[in-house]
């Protein structure tokens, strides 16, 4: 006959254990997943209601189009065409609504460097700069305009 096995408690207590932590989990679950999360897929049913109850803050291109289409034909020989006029200008949906509304003044390295910085996770055919060596980290602005940067353009 053969041995019982000598340590069958600690194979109980390890599946107590992980009993626990299913209690626990389960209790957590159902204590902060909302109830209507999963009613359309990987969501909560409510989020585009609380998404859309919220106020707006953004005009779109076309509201600033209205006012400023100098600015938006300057952009359209560049790459910055493709660039809404509110990702580097911010939100200025009181701006459009009235136009004596003050527009925040930009400083531009930080901005350009959003996009521009060099970074090893950026696609290969973004433009990148390492700001020390290429501008000793002046303005972006005396040589390149922002809404046309190209360098191959009369400044």
């Amino acid at each position: 006959m053969k041995a019982p096995f000598k340590d069958f408690e600690h194979l109980i207590r390890l599946a107590g254990l992980f009993g626990l932590g299913l209690l626990c989990f389960g209790v957590a679950r159902a204590q902060f997943v909302p109830a209507d999360f999963g009613k359309y897929g990987h969501y909560r049913a409510s989020a585009i209601t609380e998404a859309a109850a919220k106020p707006m803050v953004f005009a779109g291109r076309a509201r600033c189009t209205e006012c400023h289409e100098d600015e938006v034909k300057e952009a359209a020989p560049s790459k910055h065409k493709q660039i809404a006029c509110e990702t580097c200008h911010g939100a200025l949906l009181k701006h459009a609504d009235d136009p004596a509304v003050e527009v925040g003044k930009i400083e531009a390295q930080p901005l350009c460097l959003r996009c521009h910085a060099a970074n090893t996770g950026k696609p290969s055919q973004q433009p990148t700069v390492i700001a020390k060596e290429h501008s000793d980290e002046d303005s972006c602005v005396p040589c390149h305009k922002p809404h046309d940067p190209r360098m191959d353009q009369e400044q």
